[in-house]
């Protein structure tokens, strides 16, 4: 397998992290993070009419440029390299993922478009207070009446359901977990206050809230399935780009930092730990850069490997940006420092869409272990 990007990825890459160093410094983080919204309006309109991110892998038919699942894991490496604090990962890894995977041609005429204009915001709340990511954990019940569909109970950890103009949402029916939409507009929602502010989550309250059936009734959790394999290998990519922005911190630091008359980089634990750190980082990036291959292909594979990538590029992001707070001493510990806005970050990636060891075991009962 190949994994060298082609020339036109390399230049995605060059223009996305150029946006990037641009419009998401440590100065713009640190501001987003402090704001109720967690993101720049006008950030995201020029994501979306000077980039075109937003449109990335959404197909040309419904508004969209049609690029694969490489291309995706390009920006995002790179989004977060960055720290980003944007509704991309929202919008367009769980949102639009779960439109092109529902098998519903009219939602994605009438939503698609919107999301790849960046005219709105879009998420997928199934998550609930029980923290489960499996279908077990969706309590949530849909009720019919007169041909319509009405939705009530609680969703939390809803990334960017704040500002969401557009909720996908999962609850049980007769049939099983079927999947709906609304707007976000009659949904009851309020911030939560999470350890990386980075990513903003919500709780998101509904009461006998219409919602609108998205794909065939009982089908939800397939879909779902599907999407929370490429949404791991997605969050697997942005890893690999945080991971590789503290080793580069530490290994930059250990070649300046004087101590004893000598560079601490030349001191045999610190070298150690910069070797550890590459060898972490260099396996992490195969893993994400297959997965995402796999995610392109949508082939046999793709199960398997989301559930690989996450479990390792989580543990490899966690131990880099320990690592780098430990290479920087005691300014590492420091709320001016960056370090921790990458350790915050890595933590809650860990365990979003499930920890390592939740991976893992998803694993062994995919293979028949």
């Amino acid at each position: 397998m190949n994994f060298a990007f082609s020339e036109e990825q390399e230049e995605l890459r060059r223009f996305v992290r150029q946006f990037m160093e641009e419009k998401s410094p440590e100065t713009a983080v640190r501001d987003l993070m402090a704001t109720d919204n967690g993101y720049d309006p006008d950030v995201w309109k020029q994501m979306a009419e000077q980039l075109g991110l937003q449109s990335l892998i959404i197909p040309e038919e419904y508004g969209g440029q049609g690029f694969g699942y490489i291309e995706l894991v390009v920006v995002l490496e790179e989004m977060g390299r960055a720290l980003l604090c944007a509704p991309f990962f929202s919008s367009v890894v769980l949102a639009a993922n779960t439109l092109l995977h529902s098998d519903d041609e009219a939602a994605k005429k009438e939503l698609l478009s919107e999301i790849a204009s960046g005219a709105s915001i879009a998420t997928v709340a199934f998550t609930e207070s029980n923290g489960r990511w499996d279908s077990e954990g969706i309590a949530m019940e849909a009720v019919e009446s007169d041909g319509s569909w009405h939705v009530s109970g609680t969703k939390m950890f809803v990334l960017d359901g704040h500002v969401a103009d557009i909720v996908i949402v999962a609850a049980n029916t007769p049939q099983g977990v079927s999947l709906f939409w609304c707007r976000g507009d009659g949904v009851s929602r309020s911030v939560l206050s999470t350890m990386d502010q980075t990513r903003k989550q919500a709780r998101l309250e509904f009461d006998n809230t219409p919602v609108q059936l998205l794909g065939e009734i009982g089908s939800g959790w397939k879909t779902l399935e599907r999407v929370l394999d490429l949404a791991a290998v997605a969050l697997a990519a942005e890893q690999v780009g945080g991971a590789q922005m503290c080793l580069e911190a530490s290994v930059d630091y250990a070649k300046t930092r004087m101590q004893f008359g000598r560079p601490i980089g030349s001191f045999q634990a610190i070298k150690h730990k910069c070797a550890d750190m590459l060898l972490e980082v260099e396996s992490a990036k195969s893993a994400a850069y297959y997965a995402g291959w796999c995610a392109s292909e949508l082939n046999d594979e793709l199960p398997s490997t989301a559930c690989l990538a996450k479990a390792y590029c989580s543990e490899a992001y966690f131990n880099a940006a320990s690592e780098n707070i430990q290479i920087h001493g005691g300014i590492g510990f420091t709320w001016e420092h960056p370090a921790h806005l990458y350790f915050k970050r890595a933590k809650s990636s860990e365990l979003l869409f499930g920890d390592p060891a939740y991976h893992r075991e998803l694993l062994a009962q995919r293979i028949g272990f």
